[in-house]
């Protein structure tokens, strides 16, 4: 028996990692404050949707030894679609992750100043937080290990700070269990919820992360007889993903607040209820929340960048580190001197409401060509799934633009 507790985690920990970030911390607490436990059931949907399309693009990853984009470039090599997928891919994820990567590092620093409190400085008139320009510094040191094992590694400690922190957090707000398990089982839609429940889905079926996952398989496992272990691995982290959802939901509605903006928020209401362990344990998991999404993002640019370009997707290759290191740098400075790049997130947010039923279609197109996956290809229950799955992230993905737009108008 082996005594290294980090020997058979997959990928699927990098993937919860990257989706557990401040955008859904801030979107669960918002519906948890606003609807209480009624849309519990919107986040254990979206955790299912999630494994079943995670599941698809790992398989894709184990049989091909190839990522998504490397994929997409070889399989539509004659088709007039092949360069507009290819920089629609491109724009999304690349350009998106860019304009999310301030968020993911504000999430980070927030957490941090739920705890000690701000820290600012000013030069030449000019407002920098030193916070964000550490935790910059410190997803620079962690990407700049060059090896998945170590990668992995800091991400499972991080993801487990992060479960921690929210799950024993709900647990001390000890939450109503008959009402609990109505909002999980009962699906109801409040009135003013809809757009509530659009985010929650969309905030967990992330596009980056399904390139993500097919390119990180191919690190960790070779054959066909790996495939129960990689389901085991994608199945359980992103469970424990979905877990953590709905403990911030529950933290939400258990916290007496009626109005927020951010997890900060809800950590200062938990506080006269509570005590200071609340407002201690949300702080410590919205860090570890930014942090880890700080991590991953640039790491599935460079992946999904480099992939549609025929770069080398090696962790030591500089190309690769290039991408990465833009990504970084860019929300990094945008965080220290706290500029939010509205317009850039709004026509990413467009991209990605695009793309992620796109990406979808492409997956089940994939999945089912024999030439590239032998024996390891859909079985009809889960080509059944897979089109429910499309058919969720179409209308996620259709509100959503029209949402952006509008606001756009």
């Amino acid at each position: 028996m082996s005594l290294n507790p980090f020997k058979n985690i997959g990928p699927g920990v990098i993937v919860a990692a990257a989706f557990i970030g401040p955008g859904t911390v801030t979107l669960c607490s918002i519906a948890g404050v606003s609807f209480g436990y009624a849309l519990l059931w919107a986040v254990l949907l979206s955790t299912l949707a999630t494994m079943v399309l995670q599941e698809m693009a790992a398989r894709i990853g184990l049989m091909t030894q190839k990522g998504l984009a490397e994929l997409l470039r070889q399989h539509l090599k004659n088709s007039f679609w092949r360069q507009p997928a290819l920089w629609l891919i491109m724009l999304a994820i690349v350009l998106g992750n860019t304009a999310y990567q301030a968020g993911n590092i504000g999430g980070g620093v927030l957490g941090l100043e739920a705890i000690m409190g701000p820290m600012n400085v000013k030069i030449f008139g000019l407002s920098f937080n030193i916070t964000a320009l550490a935790l910059g510094s410190g997803a620079f040191i962690v990407l700049s290990q060059n090896s998945d094992k170590r990668l992995t590694q800091i991400l499972t400690v991080l993801v487990l700070f992060m479960s921690l922190s929210f799950v024993v957090t709900a647990l001390i707000i000890q939450p109503d269990i008959a009402d609990l398990l109505a909002g999980l089982v009962h699906p109801t839609i409040p009135e003013k919820s809809i757009w509530t429940i659009i985010g929650l889905i969309g905030t967990t079926i992330v596009p980056y992360n399904i390139f993500l996952h097919a390119s990180l398989v191919r690190k960790k496992w070779h054959t066909i007889e790996s495939l129960p272990a990689l389901r085991k691995d994608t199945y359980w982290t992103i469970g424990l993903g979905g877990l953590v959802s709905m403990s911030i939901v529950i933290c939400a509605a258990g916290s007496g607040i009626t109005q927020i903006n951010n997890a900060v928020d809800l950590a200062q209401g938990l506080s006269p209820l509570y005590g200071a362990m609340a407002t201690l344990l949300m702080g410590v998991g919205l860090f570890a929340a930014g942090m880890t999404s700080a991590i991953t993002a640039p790491l599935a640019a460079a992946y999904v960048a480099c992939g549609c370009l025929g770069w080398s997707t090696d962790l030591n290759n500089n190309r690769f580190k290039l991408v990465w290191r833009l990504v970084l740098l860019v929300g990094v400075v945008l965080a220290t001197i706290q500029i939010k790049p509205i317009t850039l997130i709004q026509v990413a947010q467009v991209a990605n409401g695009t793309l992620i039923f796109i990406i979808a279609a492409l997956v089940l197109w994939l999945i089912n060509q024999r030439t590239i996956m032998n024996q390891a290809t859909n079985t009809t229950v889960q080509n059944i799934l897979g089109i429910i799955v499309f058919i969720v992230t179409l209308v996620v993905g259709l509100k959503g633009i029209s949402g952006v737009l509008q606001i756009l108008h």
